[in-house]
């Protein structure tokens, strides 16, 4: 699934190729994407792009006459730029923007049909999609401390739960983690200040450093295959690899549709996490389907 430094990626493509141009028309071919009818995918016709913004892991394009669009790629979505009018595939396309320099498509490469559009009007509905984390590349030490430990949470759900960090999944929870050299079944009550700002560095640098690497190893292309997982990540789909800080082998966790990868001798003292408490730790914190925990709703604010 697309994160926060794939998604950076995918606005800083976009840019360039779509700000500022007229959306000629819509063209949708799988009626499941489509997730609102009012108002309805003509109101964007002839509508120029405005603004590019991204909300949590969702992509928004900000039109003329206070239209958003909202889009989640979810697991498998993807966007591809290809010559005006191109044809969306027929297995795989959902939709097609159609710009004067080139159309925008958007595939999923699953059976199971998850990503998502929404058109809506003005800021109070846009703001509806927002389930409420804080920014992780803008909040203060205080703010993500007062997030972090609002529940108390395992260090993985909490970085994945889009109503208390936003933008970061399953993939670059596991580089943070074990940057930070903490473990992902700590619960948030027991953290330190110090862990806790150590954590925070962590993510900060860690997205920071992949959407650079990832713009940077795009150059002036539109990225193909963007996926949250990347070779040179340290921890993340590298099972049983040695870790590149101290060269013990990655271990992984997996619950229902879920892997979390750690090292044990950097994150948890040597210790494999597999037992029937960790079990039962992870049915408490953790939605058995990736699409509830995405779908996540803002939590209402105490008075």
């Amino acid at each position: 699934m697309p994160e926060l430094p794939e998604v950076t990626l995918y606005l800083h493509a976009l840019g360039p190729r779509v700000l500022g141009e007229r959306i000629e028309k819509l063209r949708v071919r799988s009626p499941s994407l489509l997730k609102t009818f009012d108002p309805a995918p003509s109101a964007i016709h002839g509508k120029a792009v405005e603004t590019l913004s991204r909300l949590g892991k969702r992509i928004v394009m900000g039109l003329e006459d206070d239209l958003f669009v909202v889009i989640h790629l979810m697991i498998a979505g993807r966007f591809q730029w290809r010559n005006a009018g191109a044809v969306i595939p027929r297995k795989r396309g959902h939709a097609a923007f159609d710009f004067p320099r080139g159309s925008l498509l958007l595939t999923e490469a699953s059976s199971h049909k998850r990503a998502s559009l929404h058109i809506v009007r003005g800021e109070p509905a846009l703001h509806q999609h927002d389930p409420g984390g804080i920014e992780p590349l803008e909040a203060t030490g205080e703010a993500f401390a007062a997030a972090l430990r609002r529940e108390n949470r395992t260090l993985k759900r909490a970085l994945t739960d889009p109503r208390i960090v936003s933008g970061i999944g399953n993939a670059h929870s596991d580089e943070i983690l074990l940057r930070a050299r903490l473990s992902p079944v700590r619960l948030t009550s027991q953290l330190g200040d110090h862990e806790v700002e150590r954590l925070r560095s962590a993510m900060r640098s860690s997205l920071r450093e992949w959407s650079a690497r990832l713009i940077e190893e795009a150059g002036d292309g539109f990225p193909a295959k963007v996926t949250a997982f990347h070779p040179a990540m340290a921890a993340h789909g590298k099972y049983g690899e040695p870790c590149d800080q101290c060269g013990t082998p990655i271990q992984r966790i997996v619950y229902a549709t879920r892997e979390t990868n750690y090292c044990p001798r950097c994150q948890t003292g040597g210790r494999l996490l597999a037992d029937r408490a960790l079990s039962r730790l992870l049915r408490r914190d953790w939605p058995r389907k990736l699409e509830d925990l995405e779908t996540l709703k803002r939590r209402p604010r105490p008075d």
